[in-house]
């Protein structure tokens, strides 16, 4: 299943965008924590899921950090991207990719985004904080969807 679609049904499943509320009706148990300059990360223990979470971020920052990982935590539940890094040739970035469009695409559902059509990349980019690449994919996706609508009609 593509990663729009995974989210929309948990969205539907757990009648919830937030990811700190999915995470808690998914068992997941979320940390705040200093944790430096590492904004959060993703662990499991003894089956037990942890999302850890930097407490000296703003809250937004926090919000985008939780549905980051929460993407791992759905996606990738046994990853270990330390022993991946380190000992195998497993290249972690498609890992990271996945977790951070998973988490575009919980905060930021289509219908949001299209108010900011006349817009530019750099501008939405800015505004909510995002990286430009996440914001064209984003767009790039809506345009798909929006695409396949119009041939349904």
């Amino acid at each position: 299943m593509e990663i729009k679609g995974m989210v929309e049904t948990l969205c539907a499943q757990y009648a919830t965008r937030d990811p700190f509320e999915m995470a808690k009706q998914r068992n997941i148990i979320t940390c705040f924590e200093p944790l430096g300059n590492i904004r959060g990360y993703y662990n499991q223990c003894y089956r037990q899921k942890f999302i850890h979470i930097n407490n000296d971020m703003p809250k937004p920052q926090q919000l985008m950090t939780c549905g980051h990982e929460l993407g791992h935590a759905v996606m990738h539940p046994k990853a270990n991207t330390p022993f991946l890094q380190e000992f195998t040739l497993f290249s972690v970035n498609r890992l990271e990719n996945e977790a951070n469009r998973f988490m575009v695409h919980l905060l930021y559902p289509d219908d949001e985004l299209l108010e900011y059509q006349g817009f530019t990349v750099s501008q939405i980019a800015c505004i909510f904080g995002l990286p430009e690449s996440l914001v064209q994919y984003k767009f790039d996706i809506i345009k798909k969807s929006l695409a396949r609508l119009e041939t349904l009609h």
